[in-house]
């Protein structure tokens, strides 16, 4: 595959007969390249983008809802004076030679968090990046995903018909690789529009100390008992439901492990709590499980002797073995218990959010961003009394905050603790 150059933005290949305003992008401009297989042709690759100039627009495709895990199955990168490339990251499981030639050039993405864990997990990490995604909240836009964003800052017309495919198909249809190609294809027009919004809005320096944080991020830290995820089992009650719960997602999980696939297609989460449910009181172990729902109903007959088995099992686990009905807490309780256990402290979360929303609207950057509400729960239920100023900065910033949310929402804290003094 030979990549070329970038054209002028004048020259993308656009489709202008669609009488609105907005102009549908639907080809690269250098054209579909060919997916990179071979080891040659991803040094080539690298020889190509090491000679570009300027940031790097990258993103990722996974097989989410079709394979197990999030490993990306197709890797698609642009730069100035390299063009587009996308790689398979199956057939080319170390892609460290481009992190190589990208070296300390700033990486572009789109939701970082979603495609930063599987990059690395082929050898690709920033140096530096920016985060389109997370730059369009910070700009106080409303909606901001990838097609919305190039619409309101470039005009341009995104299809994303082909977002939720099974991306670990081999081979991929080429419209899947139009797709995947122009997905990147104005990252860096993108970015140098959000990039002069938050400098318009004094917010550069803010979206910068979010942009080196997220250079860190490996993922979402895992989950204690993962199986009391799923969907539908509030309505189970007692520990032998539980159990039943909980032996049917680890049969699952391994299951799905083994085959590569995802575990909600070996049996649906509404499948297992219609087991449970079933069964939670059984004194015997089941002759048959069955589901109303026909969709269900498949699944559970596919797997009626493992299902059997499994509930088996569970209904003759001891009492010492039966899973607790809830977790032992590990933060502060939910907010509505506030009132009753410490009044105080819930008038200090009612002021709080009173204050933070309304910075909030004042500089149109969401709340959730201003400060993430776990991080002010915890400081409210768990620090000082009466702390001063400096005292929330102190603690916030070794929760996490950065410098630039402190700076904020520090004084407005102390002014809530202030307004609620202990009893």
């Amino acid at each position: 595959m030979t990549a070329e150059p970038d054209a002028p933005a004048a020259d993308l290949d656009i489709d202008t007969d669609v009488a609105v305003d907005l102009v549908p992008l639907t080809h690269p401009r250098d054209g579909v390249p060919d997916v990179v297989v071979e080891e040659r042709d991803l040094m080539r690759a690298a020889e190509a983008i090491a000679r570009g100039t300027g940031p790097v627009g990258i993103d990722a495709e996974r097989a989410s809802g079709y394979r197990y895990g999030q490993k990306a199955y197709l890797v698609q990168i642009r730069r100035e004076g390299s063009g587009t490339w996308l790689i398979d990251p199956i057939a080319c499981p170390d892609l460290s030679p481009l992190g190589e030639a990208i070296g300390d050039a700033e990486w572009i993405l789109h939701a970082a968090t979603q495609d930063l864990p599987c990059l690395a997990e082929v050898g690709l990490r920033p140096r530096a990046l920016f985060d389109t995604e997370l730059g369009g909240r910070l700009a106080g836009l409303p909606r901001v995903g990838l097609g919305a964003m190039v619409e309101h800052y470039l005009g341009l017309q995104l299809a994303k018909e082909h977002s939720a495919v099974d991306w670990s198909a081999r081979p991929l249809p080429e419209p899947w690789l139009r797709y995947a190609a122009l997905d990147v294809e104005v990252l860096v027009d993108l970015r140098d529009a959000v990039a002069a919004e938050l400098a318009a809005q004094g917010k550069a320096a803010w979206a910068a100390e979010e942009f080196d944080h997220l250079l860190d991020f490996t993922g979402p830290e895992p989950r204690v008992d993962p199986w009391r995820r799923t969907s539908g089992m509030h309505k189970v009650r007692g520990r032998r439901g539980l159990a039943i719960v909980r032996e049917l997602w680890l049969w699952r999980d391994a299951l799905a492990q083994q085959r590569d696939t995802s575990p909600g297609r070996v049996l649906p989460d509404a499948a297992i709590s219609e087991i449970a449910l079933a069964n939670q009181r059984a004194t015997r172990p089941p002759r048959t499980v069955g589901s109303a729902e026909p969709r269900l109903a498949r699944s559970v007959r596919r797997h009626q002797e493992a299902i059997i088995e499994v509930v088996t099992r569970a209904l003759a686990l001891p009492e010492a073995d039966l899973p607790a009905v809830s977790l032992p807490p590990t933060g502060p309780p939910p907010p509505k218990a506030w009132a009753d256990r410490d009044p105080v402290a819930a008038g200090r979360l009612a002021r709080a959010r009173e204050l933070l929303g309304a910075v909030s609207q004042e500089l149109s950057v969401p709340v959730e961003n201003l400060l993430t509400p776990d991080l002010l729960r915890r400081f409210l239920w768990e620090g000082p009394a009466a702390p001063a100023t400096a005292e929330v900065a102190e603690a916030l910033s070794a929760l996490g905050a950065r410098r630039w949310q402190t700076t904020i929402c520090a004084p407005l804290i102390s002014l809530a603790c202030s307004e609620n003094p202990p009893a």
